[in-house]
């Protein structure tokens, strides 16, 4: 979800919300982008806080429990109510899909210390002629705050870029949902500009802040 970070979720779901705008990829559209190139490999990657690993069954009430959060309703249109069904189709059937569609790959992000889903992160709507994805990212109410959304996206970020070959990753965020934006600029993103009317939300049409990455921007520390 960009959700205030359910983010960018900022909760990412429901057919593969784009957090930051709002935008929802189901099953179906899922299963009809045939990209014709290759698939991102479902890796695990890890951060001194943070496993970011594939979805599992035992993750669903968590999964459930951030969808369910106001905020993550404010800047995601996920369903109302949000339950562990909506849960269940996002972690154990579109994100598969979306992996084998070629459309991009997501992962639950676990906090080492307490052993809990604490969000997830993903990248999405893939070029793979262009080498350019989307990454999208969320955090559950009980883990907001403590960074966990920027260390989670510079992961993928660096991962994508680095040791799967891409040239640029994106991130878009309603021009309303700073902490979204937040976690844009803690993780090393350029903020370029401002797509109009762009993205939706339960309350209406969004314009989005586009961040991007690419290759051979410097490291995070450096900047």
């Amino acid at each position: 979800m960009p959700c205030p970070v359910l983010p960018s979720l900022a909760p990412c779901w429901h057919g593969a919300y784009d957090p930051a705008g709002g935008r929802e990829p189901d099953r179906a559209s899922a299963a009809r982008y045939r990209p014709g190139f290759d698939l991102l490999p479902q890796v695990t990657l890890e951060t001194p806080r943070l496993v970011l690993r594939a979805f599992e069954p035992g993750d669903l009430p968590d999964v459930a429990a951030a969808g369910a959060d106001e905020l993550a309703h404010r800047w995601l249109p996920l369903p109302r109510p949000y339950t562990e069904e909506d849960a269940r189709a996002w972690c154990l059937e579109v994100v598969p899909a979306m992996r084998a569609s070629g459309m991009g790959v997501h992962w639950a992000v676990v906090e080492r210390a307490a052993s809990r889903v604490c969000g997830g992160v993903g990248l999405n709507r893939t070029d793979w002629g262009a080498l350019v994805t989307e990454v999208s990212y969320w955090v559950g109410p009980w883990a907001r705050g403590l960074g966990h959304a920027p260390e989670a996206v510079r992961a993928v970020a660096d991962w994508v870029l680095r040791d799967q070959g891409f040239e640029r990753l994106e991130l878009r965020a309603a021009t309303g949902n700073l902490a979204s934006q937040r976690v844009a600029e803690k993780a090393g993103f350029t903020r370029e500009g401002v797509l109009r009317n762009a993205g939706y939300v339960h309350a209406g049409r969004v314009d989005l802040v586009v961040y991007s990455l690419v290759r051979g921007d410097p490291p995070l520390a450096a900047r």
